[in-house]
Order: structure tokens, then C-alpha cells, then sequence
């Protein structure tokens, strides 16, 4: 909003010294002081919807710390297909498969351990916007992760 009032300002005082001198290079001049501040943060929103549209991992998220947090939770033996993206600026999103212990699933029920997961990557990395499959310990030989895993 500065940058625009800034500009408004510049555009009057172009046309003031054009009226007054008769320099009409002055519209010009004013237009690139306008455009130096306004090109570097289009380019930063360029940026930012760029990453938002190719669904891009924040920079600042460090998936194999996540992985090691998940981990170490009570009964999960394992995470993988662990994702993360930004919906929008500022609003970062994560899934995860995650292995857990039939023993822990039984005592604990899945509610406790979705609840404990959410609160770990909420805690550790600000991340509160969470999809978590959590499968069965048995479970695992069922499922086919591909020759990349």
C-alpha cells in the first residue's frame, strides 16, 4: 500500500514539474522509480504462488527431521509416503503413512495416536495441518510401496 501511495505521489509530482518546467522526461523518471518498487515484490509473489501451485515443500521444512520426530513416537515403527506442501502463503500442509505397533493400536486406540502425531509435527515444526494414515504393524506386509522404497 506504501509503494502504491509512494507512486500516486510520484505520478503528481511528475505531472507538478511537467505543468511548471515543461520537462517531460519527468513522467518517465517517476514511472521507473515506480516500477524499481514495485518489480521486487511482484517478484516475490511470483515466487510464492509458484511454490504454492507446484505444490513445493517449504524451504524451511526439514522432512527428515519430521521423519525422525514421527518415528520416535510411542509404538510407530515406521513413516513413509511422507509429504508436505503450502496450500497457501504461510499455511503449510503434511501427510504421512505411518506404522504403528498392534499392541499400542489396541491399548491406545487410533484417536490417542493420531492425537499424539498431530502434536508432535504441531510442537516441533508448526505444522497443524495434518492427514495421518496409520496403519497396523501387521498390516505392513499387505502393502506395496514400489521398487523406489
Amino acid at each position: 500500500m506504501f509503494a502504491d501511495l509512494l507512486g500516486s505521489v510520484l505520478a503528481v509530482a511528475a505531472g507538478a514539474v511537467i505543468w511548471v518546467w515543461g520537462w517531460e522526461r519527468a513522467d518517465a523518471v517517476a514511472s521507473l522509480v515506480i516500477a524499481a518498487m514495485v518489480v521486487p515484490r511482484a517478484l516475490l509473489l511470483v515466487r510464492d504462488a509458484g511454490r504454492v501451485l507446484l505444490e513445493h515443500a517449504p524451504a524451511e521444512l526439514d522432512l527428515d527431521d519430521v521423519r525422525h520426530h514421527l518415528s520416535h513416537a510411542p509404538g510407530v515403527v515406521g513413516v513413509h509416503d511422507l509429504h508436505a506442501w503450502t496450500i497457501t502463503s504461510g499455511l503449510t500442509s503434511l501427510s504421512a503413512h505411518v506404522t504403528v505397533e498392534d499392541a499400542v493400536l489396541a491399548e491406545r486406540g487410533v484417536g490417542a495416536v493420531l492425537d499424539a502425531l498431530g502434536d508432535c509435527v504441531a510442537t516441533h515444526f508448526d505444522v497443524r495441518h495434518t492427514t495421518f494414515q496409520v496403519e497396523p504393524e501387521s498390516h505392513l506386509a499387505h502393502e506395496d510401496l514400489g521398487e523406489m522404497h
